[in-house]
């Protein structure tokens, strides 16, 4: 539940009230008495004896939107018309389509377009099938595909329910690197046949972005279709992360002066981003690593660990510590978790070392009270927009996607990854950083092109193809 009011939980009620007198003041006073905030009134119609208006209001969850609007309906004089909810009426009959990029004004243009003047371009793509990215929608297209396994926060909902999601991820494709992206979700979650589709329906696209898929079954689907497919897989849950996750402890390590192979990392989330994220730390430099799952730490001894856990014991943990999170937590530099809500407070983040830095990025509710870390951490990160520092993939995955569409690149690296998060902390200039401002802004203008360009070099610096 938020905790103030927010935009995603904003409501339009239209209501019609006397034309005279004081029903409009009432309004504005009754939602404000009831925890409301009053962002637009608009007058819809108006007559010699009533008004109809439209009132837009920000409330904290649907409980409270419903007991504004029946605090609204006990106002004397005052009629109900209609609630709306905003997010809602912005998802009706979805939110992507699909648009000709041609003219079809006449039969010329359509024996162009299509038959029969399509067919020379078939067979010119059957000679030769590299000119599919020149002559086709390849170059330019993403897959995003998900089995509805693991949605947001929400758990396993299925692929109709992850739709809304898959849809708007392929929103912000569009916006933020002018990429047509399409959703696919799968009505399967077994790994074979999720392997199979998304190997088959390859071809037409440039890129296969995996969401929302659980651990470990996400794992085995990335690796298989890496082998399978000459062109990138990207698993967002993770690499998306694990770039935003490096670019922010860059420029939060900056603003306290420490380094990144000298300090001591503690991860709370051995999953699918918390794995990724180790991987990219290591190969970055990072050094002192101890991961915590909800066991515990992750070491050796254990007798529970699967491929993953036992890579993990492999390369974190030298000190062989067996404790839990909150011992784990004692000493350390950076704390980075990726896990669940509310599994330390303020105190256990008081043991840390001086100028600590915390990303509690479970979401919507961190691993720890964002206030309470603010009172001993130097730097702080969540994954909520709430609060400075946002740590959001939006960052990362549309210029990645764009690097590697215009470099035609068959595959996705670490170098390629380092090469994103690198890109990104540089948005930040010297000027601007600082303990509340160590990430740049979704909207920044610099941040798509600035990873496209890295990892464009990364993957062999070729030039994007103009037909």
């Amino acid at each position: 539940m938020a905790s103030v009011p927010s935009v995603s939980y904003s409501i339009t009620v239209r209501l019609e009230v006397p034309a005279g007198g004081r029903a409009v003041s009432q309004i504005t006073h009754v939602v404000e008495n009831a925890g409301g905030i009053v962002t637009a009134l608009d007058v819809n119609t108006a007559g010699h004896e009533t008004l109809r208006i439209d009132v837009t209001i920000a409330t904290r969850d649907t409980q409270h939107a419903e007991a504004i609007a029946a605090a609204l309906e006990r106002i004397e004089a005052v009629k109900i018309h209609k609630v709306s909810d905003r997010t809602f009426l912005m998802h009706l009959g979805g939110k992507i389509e699909m648009q000709s990029k041609v003219p079809l004004r006449n039969r010329d243009e359509l024996s162009m377009a299509y038959t029969p003047g399509v067919a020379r371009v078939s067979l010119a793509i059957a000679r030769n099938p590299e000119d599919v990215r020149r002559l086709t929608i390849k170059r330019n297209s993403v897959a995003v595909v998900s089995d509805g396994s693991a949605v947001l926060g929400l758990g396993n909902i299925g692929p109709e329910a992850a739709l809304p999601v898959m849809e708007g991820k392929a929103a912000l494709f569009k916006r933020f690197a002018g990429i047509d992206a399409w959703p696919i979700c799968l009505d399967t979650q077994d790994t074979d046949e999720i392997v199979r589709t998304v190997q088959i329906i390859a071809p037409a696209f440039g890129g296969i972005n995996l969401e929302d898929i659980s651990a470990p079954r996400c794992f085995e689907v990335e690796a298989r279709l890496r082998e399978l497919l000459d062109i990138p897989v990207f698993h967002d849950d993770q690499h998306g992360t694990a770039i935003c996750v490096l670019a922010a402890l860059t420029n939060a390590l900056r603003v306290v002066g420490k380094d990144l192979g000298s300090v001591r990392i503690t991860m709370a989330g051995a999953g699918a981003a918390g794995s990724a994220i180790l991987k990219l730390l290591i190969h970055a430099g990072a050094r002192d690593l101890v991961v915590c799952d909800y066991r515990g730490a992750v070491h050796a001894g254990r007798d529970d660990l699967d491929d993953s856990l036992r890579w993990i014991a492999g390369h974190t943990n030298g000190g062989g510590y067996a404790g839990d999170l909150r011992g784990a937590v004692k000493d350390a530099d950076v704390f980075i978790g990726v896990s669940a809500p509310g599994i330390l407070n303020g105190d256990d983040i008081a043991t840390m070392n001086d100028d600590a830095i915390v990303f509690a990025l479970a979401n919507p509710e961190p691993e720890v009270s964002p206030d309470e870390a603010r009172e001993h951490a130097a730097v702080v990160a969540t994954g909520r927009s709430d609060y400075p520092n946002q740590i959001n993939n939006v960052l990362a995955f549309p210029g990645v996607f764009r690097g590697l569409l215009d470099a035609q690149a068959d595959g996705v690296t670490l170098d390629m990854l380092a090469a994103a998060a690198k890109a990104l902390a540089e948005v930040v200039t010297p000027d601007e950083l600082g303990p509340n401002y160590i990430v740049p802004s979704v909207f920044h203008p610099e941040v798509s092109t600035r990873v496209a360009g890295a990892v464009r070099e990364a993957a062999g610096g070729r030039p994007r193809t103009e037909a």
